[in-house]
């Protein structure tokens, strides 16, 4: 009887640990631009596989390959039963919100942009600050006192990217020049390494000496002519120093990975939460790197002044303006 009681009990639960397991089925949707853009959307990779390492959960995911894709994906996920499903980008926004109001039992997230749903999880990052940090370092390391910048999609967020850098570069050098130019409007501008390397010759040409990108697959183009001429790059989203060693001055650190790793353990832990998420410098969830392959290039005095710029954001004494909330750039 004893036996039998055990083996019952046993069996109930196992069953039940196997229920648990099932659970929780993640998925991931990218963005435009593939899951190895070795940027945006190789950060949300990175996040999943790291999720995926320390739980033993499988995860699934897919890379559109257009505009029309994403709500039809994000669908299939949702019927199938995944969840959490975290779509990458903020072109996601519209099919998220239509999907999660079919599915309102499962749980969404989306980064980079606000879906105002119960079981939404948005993920927003103040790329402000850490553009401002790298500004400061671009600034510090520059000789001709000229800048470059190159966007992806020209929209508020990148224009986001581009407002942080300009001041703090300008709080280094408020007489430095700095050059901007956008990939294009579609969402094809996050995948043109072709043209991203030519808008960077063009700015290399007027005399700029580094240059940061924030265009996903299209700034690997951006990194590439910066080194082919012996100037340097700035990375974006992922550390891309290892990209050309001792030719990008730093990367501009937007930690992806974590948003979904926390997204993905959430769920898991019955600790979910829907509503905003911010990820700034104090939440460590923007930043710069420093590795083996930009030692070289980062002095002590640049270190020490991209530390102060930190702290200061940190105590309040600057306030790094946000374009998202004000479409103007006082720098």
């Amino acid at each position: 009887m004893l036996k039998t009681t055990l083996a019952a009990t046993f069996a109930v639960a196992f069953s039940a640990g196997i229920a648990a397991a099932a659970d929780i089925q993640p998925a991931v949707l990218y963005d435009l631009g593939g899951k190895f853009d070795k940027s945006f959307n190789e950060a949300a990779y990175a996040g999943a596989e790291m999720f995926k390492k320390e739980t033993g959960v499988e995860y699934r995911d897919f890379e559109i390959q257009n505009d029309a894709q994403r709500e039809q994906a994000l669908r299939n996920f949702a019927r199938k039963g995944f969840s959490p499903i975290v779509a990458i980008g903020f072109t996601q926004a519209t099919a998220v919100e239509k999907v999660a109001k079919e599915f309102p039992k499962l749980q969404f997230a989306i980064v980079d942009m606000v879906v105002d749903l119960p079981n939404v999880r948005s993920i927003v990052f103040k790329e402000q600050e850490g553009s401002w940090l790298v500004g400061v370092l671009a600034a510090s390391a520059s000789k001709s006192h000229k800048l470059g910048f190159v966007g992806g999609m020209d929209i508020p967020l990148i224009r986001k990217f581009a407002c942080g850098y300009v001041g703090g570069a300008k709080s280094v050098d408020p007489k430095i020049e700095i050059f901007q130019n956008m990939t294009g409007t579609t969402g094809a501008a996050w995948n043109d390494p072709v043209k991203g390397g030519e808008l960077a010759k063009s700015q290399i040409d007027r005399g700029a000496d580094v240059i940061y990108h924030a265009a996903g697959g299209t700034g690997l183009g951006v990194l590439q002519a910066a080194a082919d001429a012996g100037k340097l790059g700035i990375g974006v989203d992922s550390n891309q120093n290892h990209l050309h060693p001792g030719k990008v001055l730093t990367s501009m650190t937007k930690r992806v990975d974590v948003a979904v790793y926390d997204a993905f353990k959430a769920a898991k832990t019955d600790a979910w939460k829907s509503g905003v998420t911010v990820l700034g410098l104090k939440e460590n969830g923007v930043g710069w790197s420093l590795d083996d392959f930009n030692k070289g290039l980062i002095t002590p005095e640049m270190k020490a002044a991209a530390d102060k710029a930190r702290d200061d954001i940190l105590s309040g004494k600057v306030v790094v303006h946000d374009y998202m909330a004000d479409k103007t750039c006082p720098y």
